[in-house]
Protein backbone atom coordinates (compact mmCIF):
# COMPACT_ATOMS: atom_id res chain seq x y z
CA UNK A 1 0.00 0.00 0.00
CA UNK A 2 1.49 3.03 -0.95
CA UNK A 3 0.23 6.44 1.32
CA UNK A 4 2.65 8.85 -0.97
CA UNK A 5 3.56 10.00 -4.74
CA UNK A 6 7.48 9.45 -5.27
CA UNK A 7 7.90 10.88 -8.70
CA UNK A 8 10.21 9.22 -10.56
CA UNK A 9 9.89 5.50 -8.75
CA UNK A 10 8.83 2.82 -10.01
CA UNK A 11 5.17 2.87 -9.26
CA UNK A 12 3.01 -0.83 -8.93
CA UNK A 13 -0.34 -1.44 -8.81
CA UNK A 14 -2.86 -3.35 -6.36
CA UNK A 15 -1.40 -6.47 -7.71
CA UNK A 16 2.24 -5.62 -7.42
CA UNK A 17 2.80 -4.87 -11.41
CA UNK A 18 4.05 -1.88 -13.02
CA UNK A 19 1.49 0.88 -14.12
CA UNK A 20 1.11 0.86 -17.43
CA UNK A 21 -0.82 4.17 -18.80
CA UNK A 22 1.49 6.12 -20.37
CA UNK A 23 0.79 9.50 -22.41
CA UNK A 24 -1.82 8.89 -19.96
CA UNK A 25 -4.51 11.26 -17.79
CA UNK A 26 -6.68 11.31 -15.23
CA UNK A 27 -11.04 11.57 -15.06
CA UNK A 28 -12.76 11.48 -11.94
CA UNK A 29 -16.63 9.92 -12.09
CA UNK A 30 -18.51 8.87 -9.46
CA UNK A 31 -16.10 9.06 -6.42
CA UNK A 32 -13.55 7.27 -8.18
CA UNK A 33 -10.63 8.49 -10.29
CA UNK A 34 -9.59 6.38 -13.56
CA UNK A 35 -6.06 6.56 -15.14
CA UNK A 36 -6.10 5.35 -18.52
CA UNK A 37 -2.87 5.64 -21.51
CA UNK A 38 -1.08 3.31 -23.51
CA UNK A 39 -0.29 -0.11 -22.55
CA UNK A 40 3.72 -0.81 -22.93
CA UNK A 41 4.15 -3.68 -20.87
CA UNK A 42 5.28 -5.89 -24.25
CA UNK A 43 7.30 -2.58 -25.91
CA UNK A 44 10.93 -3.72 -25.61
CA UNK A 45 12.22 -1.39 -27.87
CA UNK A 46 13.95 -4.54 -29.53
CA UNK A 47 10.42 -6.04 -30.84
CA UNK A 48 8.39 -4.06 -32.89
CA UNK A 49 5.43 -4.03 -30.45
CA UNK A 50 4.54 -0.09 -30.24
CA UNK A 51 1.64 -0.88 -27.69
CA UNK A 52 -0.59 -3.75 -26.24
CA UNK A 53 -3.81 -1.22 -26.42
CA UNK A 54 -5.14 1.09 -23.46
CA UNK A 55 -4.96 0.05 -20.21
CA UNK A 56 -7.12 2.05 -17.21
CA UNK A 57 -6.84 1.70 -13.67
CA UNK A 58 -8.86 2.93 -10.74
CA UNK A 59 -8.13 4.79 -7.45
CA UNK A 60 -9.80 6.16 -4.58
CA UNK A 61 -6.61 8.27 -2.80
CA UNK A 62 -4.46 8.42 -6.41
CA UNK A 63 -2.05 6.64 -4.54
CA UNK A 64 -3.02 2.40 -4.89
CA UNK A 65 -4.07 1.38 -8.42
CA UNK A 66 -6.57 -1.21 -9.34
CA UNK A 67 -5.95 -2.45 -13.03
CA UNK A 68 -9.13 -2.89 -14.74
CA UNK A 69 -7.70 -3.76 -17.98
CA UNK A 70 -7.14 -2.85 -21.47
CA UNK A 71 -10.32 -1.26 -22.31
CA UNK A 72 -9.67 -0.40 -25.93
CA UNK A 73 -7.70 -3.70 -26.97
CA UNK A 74 -5.20 -4.10 -29.62
CA UNK A 75 -6.10 -5.59 -33.05
CA UNK A 76 -2.50 -8.21 -33.45
CA UNK A 77 -4.58 -10.29 -36.25
CA UNK A 78 -5.09 -7.61 -38.42
CA UNK A 79 -2.07 -5.67 -39.62
CA UNK A 80 -3.97 -2.96 -41.26
CA UNK A 81 -5.47 -1.88 -38.21
CA UNK A 82 -4.53 1.35 -36.61
CA UNK A 83 -4.46 -1.15 -33.24
CA UNK A 84 -2.81 -3.21 -34.54
CA UNK A 85 0.54 -3.66 -32.04
CA UNK A 86 2.78 -2.13 -35.08
CA UNK A 87 1.21 0.80 -35.50
CA UNK A 88 2.31 3.38 -33.22
CA UNK A 89 -0.86 4.61 -31.23
CA UNK A 90 0.05 7.46 -28.54
CA UNK A 91 -1.82 9.60 -26.28
CA UNK A 92 -5.41 8.17 -26.09
CA UNK A 93 -8.01 11.04 -24.46
CA UNK A 94 -11.42 10.47 -23.86
CA UNK A 95 -14.18 12.87 -23.14
CA UNK A 96 -18.06 12.52 -22.44
CA UNK A 97 -20.52 13.96 -24.49
CA UNK A 98 -23.97 14.24 -22.56
CA UNK A 99 -25.68 14.96 -25.44
CA UNK A 100 -25.32 11.59 -27.35
CA UNK A 101 -24.34 10.03 -23.87
CA UNK A 102 -21.47 8.45 -25.48
CA UNK A 103 -17.76 8.27 -24.14
CA UNK A 104 -15.14 9.43 -26.91
CA UNK A 105 -11.60 8.18 -27.56
CA UNK A 106 -9.12 9.98 -29.51
CA UNK A 107 -5.83 8.30 -30.39
CA UNK A 108 -3.16 9.60 -32.49
CA UNK A 109 -1.68 6.81 -34.83
CA UNK A 110 1.65 7.13 -36.61
CA UNK A 111 1.68 5.83 -40.36
CA UNK A 112 5.86 5.60 -41.02
CA UNK A 113 4.32 3.74 -44.27
CA UNK A 114 2.61 6.73 -45.87
CA UNK A 115 4.30 9.42 -43.46
CA UNK A 116 1.74 10.65 -42.15
CA UNK A 117 0.20 11.26 -38.42
CA UNK A 118 -3.98 10.33 -37.91
CA UNK A 119 -6.64 9.56 -35.59
CA UNK A 120 -8.22 7.02 -34.40
CA UNK A 121 -11.94 7.36 -33.46
CA UNK A 122 -14.01 5.04 -30.92
CA UNK A 123 -17.20 5.34 -28.80
CA UNK A 124 -18.61 3.63 -26.40
CA UNK A 125 -21.45 3.60 -23.87
CA UNK A 126 -19.81 2.71 -20.52
CA UNK A 127 -16.28 4.37 -19.70
CA UNK A 128 -14.59 1.12 -19.22
CA UNK A 129 -16.17 0.05 -22.75
CA UNK A 130 -16.45 -1.66 -24.86
CA UNK A 131 -15.45 0.82 -27.82
CA UNK A 132 -16.39 0.80 -30.99
CA UNK A 133 -13.91 2.50 -34.05
CA UNK A 134 -16.35 5.36 -35.90
CA UNK A 135 -13.49 6.41 -38.09
CA UNK A 136 -9.85 5.51 -38.78
CA UNK A 137 -7.18 7.47 -40.51
CA UNK A 138 -8.91 10.83 -39.75
CA UNK A 139 -6.30 13.38 -40.78
CA UNK A 140 -7.74 16.34 -39.07
CA UNK A 141 -8.59 19.87 -41.14
CA UNK A 142 -6.49 17.96 -44.06
CA UNK A 143 -3.30 17.82 -41.37
CA UNK A 144 -0.85 15.64 -39.98
CA UNK A 145 -2.33 15.76 -36.31
CA UNK A 146 0.42 14.89 -33.37
CA UNK A 147 0.46 14.94 -29.87
CA UNK A 148 -3.00 16.26 -28.69
CA UNK A 149 -5.28 17.06 -25.62
CA UNK A 150 -9.43 17.47 -25.59
CA UNK A 151 -11.37 19.46 -23.57
CA UNK A 152 -15.13 19.98 -22.85
CA UNK A 153 -16.62 23.42 -21.75
CA UNK A 154 -19.51 23.46 -18.97
CA UNK A 155 -21.74 24.46 -22.00
CA UNK A 156 -21.01 20.85 -23.71
CA UNK A 157 -18.67 22.47 -26.54
CA UNK A 158 -15.53 20.64 -27.40
CA UNK A 159 -12.05 21.43 -28.22
CA UNK A 160 -9.06 19.55 -29.93
CA UNK A 161 -5.59 20.96 -29.07
CA UNK A 162 -3.02 19.71 -31.16
CA UNK A 163 0.41 19.38 -32.43
CA UNK A 164 0.42 20.26 -36.28
CA UNK A 165 3.54 18.12 -37.14
CA UNK A 166 6.76 20.12 -36.68
CA UNK A 167 4.94 23.26 -37.29
CA UNK A 168 2.50 24.93 -34.84
CA UNK A 169 -0.01 24.27 -32.68
CA UNK A 170 -3.76 24.21 -33.51
CA UNK A 171 -6.98 24.33 -31.63
CA UNK A 172 -9.70 22.89 -33.25
CA UNK A 173 -13.64 23.00 -32.54
CA UNK A 174 -15.30 19.43 -32.55
CA UNK A 175 -18.82 18.32 -33.86
CA UNK A 176 -21.36 18.32 -31.88
CA UNK A 177 -20.77 14.19 -31.71
CA UNK A 178 -17.27 15.12 -30.73
CA UNK A 179 -16.16 12.56 -33.66
CA UNK A 180 -14.87 14.55 -35.75
CA UNK A 181 -13.23 18.91 -36.17
CA UNK A 182 -15.81 21.17 -37.92
CA UNK A 183 -13.61 23.44 -39.19
CA UNK A 184 -13.18 25.93 -37.30
CA UNK A 185 -9.62 26.54 -36.00
CA UNK A 186 -7.07 28.84 -34.66
CA UNK A 187 -2.93 28.56 -34.69
CA UNK A 188 -0.51 29.01 -32.05
CA UNK A 189 3.19 28.69 -31.11
CA UNK A 190 4.50 28.70 -35.09
CA UNK A 191 8.28 27.23 -35.09
CA UNK A 192 10.30 26.16 -37.92
CA UNK A 193 11.64 22.95 -36.71
CA UNK A 194 12.38 20.88 -33.70
CA UNK A 195 13.25 20.49 -31.15
CA UNK A 196 11.37 23.78 -30.83
CA UNK A 197 8.07 23.08 -32.14
CA UNK A 198 5.53 22.80 -29.53
CA UNK A 199 3.92 18.89 -28.50
CA UNK A 200 2.45 17.10 -25.93
CA UNK A 201 0.11 19.94 -25.05
CA UNK A 202 -2.06 19.53 -21.97
CA UNK A 203 -4.82 22.01 -21.75
CA UNK A 204 -6.66 22.88 -18.32
CA UNK A 205 -8.73 25.56 -16.81
CA UNK A 206 -8.25 27.59 -13.64
CA UNK A 207 -10.25 30.86 -12.38
CA UNK A 208 -11.51 31.25 -15.76
CA UNK A 209 -7.99 31.22 -17.24
CA UNK A 210 -6.84 28.83 -19.59
CA UNK A 211 -3.53 27.21 -19.64
CA UNK A 212 -0.77 25.09 -22.33
CA UNK A 213 1.44 22.88 -21.08
CA UNK A 214 3.59 22.07 -23.80
CA UNK A 215 7.21 20.23 -24.50
CA UNK A 216 9.59 20.62 -27.21
CA UNK A 217 10.23 17.98 -29.93
CA UNK A 218 13.07 14.95 -29.16
CA UNK A 219 11.20 11.89 -29.48
CA UNK A 220 11.43 10.14 -25.82
CA UNK A 221 14.33 11.97 -25.21
CA UNK A 222 13.17 14.78 -22.35
CA UNK A 223 13.60 18.86 -23.30
CA UNK A 224 12.12 22.16 -21.55
CA UNK A 225 8.59 22.71 -21.37
CA UNK A 226 6.57 25.75 -21.34
CA UNK A 227 3.46 27.14 -20.24
CA UNK A 228 1.44 29.75 -21.81
CA UNK A 229 -1.91 31.32 -21.00
CA UNK A 230 -5.41 32.79 -22.59
CA UNK A 231 -8.34 34.05 -21.68
CA UNK A 232 -10.32 32.02 -24.49
CA UNK A 233 -10.40 28.35 -25.60
CA UNK A 234 -8.47 30.21 -28.63
CA UNK A 235 -6.15 32.20 -27.09
CA UNK A 236 -4.60 34.33 -28.57
CA UNK A 237 -2.04 32.48 -26.00
CA UNK A 238 0.82 34.20 -24.29
CA UNK A 239 3.97 31.96 -23.18
CA UNK A 240 4.82 32.49 -19.65
CA UNK A 241 8.32 30.09 -19.66
CA UNK A 242 9.59 27.10 -18.72
CA UNK A 243 7.43 25.54 -15.37
CA UNK A 244 10.44 23.37 -14.12
CA UNK A 245 12.56 26.75 -12.33
CA UNK A 246 14.41 24.15 -10.23
CA UNK A 247 15.90 22.32 -12.87
CA UNK A 248 19.67 22.25 -14.06
CA UNK A 249 19.18 20.07 -16.73
CA UNK A 250 16.42 21.40 -18.81
CA UNK A 251 14.75 18.28 -19.26
CA UNK A 252 11.63 19.06 -17.43
CA UNK A 253 12.82 16.77 -14.68
CA UNK A 254 13.66 14.32 -17.02
CA UNK A 255 9.99 13.78 -18.12
CA UNK A 256 7.38 14.81 -20.71
CA UNK A 257 3.75 16.07 -19.21
CA UNK A 258 0.78 14.25 -20.77
CA UNK A 259 -2.37 15.82 -19.02
CA UNK A 260 -3.40 18.04 -16.41
CA UNK A 261 -5.82 17.34 -13.58
CA UNK A 262 -7.75 18.95 -11.00
CA UNK A 263 -7.98 16.91 -7.20
CA UNK A 264 -11.51 17.10 -6.15
CA UNK A 265 -12.31 18.51 -2.49
CA UNK A 266 -8.84 20.12 -2.80
CA UNK A 267 -9.06 24.61 -3.01
CA UNK A 268 -6.11 24.82 -5.66
CA UNK A 269 -4.51 21.12 -6.47
CA UNK A 270 -3.71 20.35 -9.68
CA UNK A 271 -1.02 17.93 -10.82
CA UNK A 272 0.66 17.39 -13.63
CA UNK A 273 1.17 13.42 -14.67
CA UNK A 274 4.57 12.86 -16.67
CA UNK A 275 6.16 10.11 -18.35
CA UNK A 276 10.00 9.38 -17.56
CA UNK A 277 9.89 7.05 -20.91
CA UNK A 278 13.82 6.81 -20.91
CA UNK A 279 14.44 6.16 -17.25
CA UNK A 280 17.76 4.63 -18.22
CA UNK A 281 19.31 7.30 -20.20
CA UNK A 282 18.95 9.99 -17.96
CA UNK A 283 22.70 11.19 -18.28
CA UNK A 284 22.39 11.72 -22.37
CA UNK A 285 22.63 15.95 -21.91
CA UNK A 286 19.57 18.35 -23.70
CA UNK A 287 22.23 20.29 -25.51
CA UNK A 288 23.98 17.30 -26.89
CA UNK A 289 20.50 15.80 -28.70
CA UNK A 290 18.64 19.05 -29.16
CA UNK A 291 20.84 20.38 -32.03
CA UNK A 292 20.64 16.35 -33.44
CA UNK A 293 16.74 17.24 -33.98
CA UNK A 294 17.60 20.59 -35.21
CA UNK A 295 19.80 18.76 -37.90
CA UNK A 296 17.46 16.49 -39.28
CA UNK A 297 14.65 19.05 -39.95
CA UNK A 298 16.81 22.79 -40.16
CA UNK A 299 17.64 22.93 -44.02
CA UNK A 300 20.44 25.63 -43.32
CA UNK A 301 22.80 23.62 -41.23
CA UNK A 302 25.40 21.36 -43.00
CA UNK A 303 28.20 20.25 -41.13
CA UNK A 304 27.54 17.11 -38.84
CA UNK A 305 28.03 17.92 -35.21
CA UNK A 306 31.60 17.24 -33.82
CA UNK A 307 31.43 14.41 -31.27
CA UNK A 308 27.61 13.74 -31.16
CA UNK A 309 27.08 11.92 -34.51
CA UNK A 310 26.98 8.59 -32.25
CA UNK A 311 24.58 10.56 -29.64
CA UNK A 312 21.89 8.35 -30.47
CA UNK A 313 22.87 4.91 -32.16
CA UNK A 314 22.76 3.61 -28.47
CA UNK A 315 19.19 4.38 -27.16
CA UNK A 316 16.88 1.38 -27.01
CA UNK A 317 13.64 2.89 -26.67
CA UNK A 318 12.02 0.39 -24.09
CA UNK A 319 9.42 2.42 -23.18
CA UNK A 320 7.71 -0.71 -20.88
CA UNK A 321 9.66 0.19 -18.24
CA UNK A 322 8.68 4.05 -17.90
CA UNK A 323 8.31 5.61 -14.86
CA UNK A 324 5.99 8.54 -13.55
CA UNK A 325 6.54 12.07 -12.76
CA UNK A 326 3.08 13.15 -10.95
CA UNK A 327 4.31 16.77 -9.76
CA UNK A 328 1.81 19.38 -8.30
CA UNK A 329 1.38 23.02 -9.93
CA UNK A 330 2.30 26.11 -7.75
CA UNK A 331 0.17 29.67 -8.82
CA UNK A 332 2.30 32.85 -9.15
CA UNK A 333 -0.86 35.69 -9.52
CA UNK A 334 -0.18 38.56 -11.67
CA UNK A 335 2.41 40.52 -10.37
CA UNK A 336 4.89 42.83 -11.16
CA UNK A 337 7.71 40.29 -11.52
CA UNK A 338 4.98 38.09 -13.34
CA UNK A 339 2.51 40.21 -15.11
CA UNK A 340 0.37 37.55 -16.90
CA UNK A 341 1.13 35.45 -13.99
CA UNK A 342 3.39 32.09 -13.68
CA UNK A 343 2.97 28.49 -12.99
CA UNK A 344 5.60 26.38 -11.64
CA UNK A 345 6.00 22.31 -11.08
CA UNK A 346 8.49 22.69 -7.94
CA UNK A 347 10.59 19.00 -7.44
CA UNK A 348 9.81 16.72 -4.98
CA UNK A 349 11.48 13.21 -3.58
CA UNK A 350 7.66 12.66 -1.96
CA UNK A 351 4.50 14.42 -0.95
CA UNK A 352 1.12 14.01 -0.26
CA UNK A 353 -2.26 14.96 -1.21
CA UNK A 354 -3.51 15.66 2.72
CA UNK A 355 -1.00 18.47 2.71
CA UNK A 356 -2.97 20.67 0.45
CA UNK A 357 -6.32 22.14 1.79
Amino acid sequence: MYNSIRPGQVWLDTEGKRIQAHGGSVIYIDGTYYFYGENKEKTDGISDIWHWGVRCYASKDLYNWEDKGVIIPPEPDDPTSSLHPTAQMDRPHIIYNKRTRKWVAWLKVMNLARNEQTETILVADNFLGPYTKVREGLRPLNMDGGDFDLAVAPDGKAYYYFERVHTETICADLTDDYTNVTGYYSTHFPRKYPPYVREATAHFLRKDKHYLLTSGTTGYLPNPSEVAVADTWHGPFTVLGDPHPDDPTTTSFHSQVSSVFKVQGKKDLYIACADRWLPDYMHLRYEDYAPLYEKQFNSDMENPLEGSANLMDDVINNTSVANYVWLPLRFVEPCEEYPNGMVFIDWKDEWRIEDYE
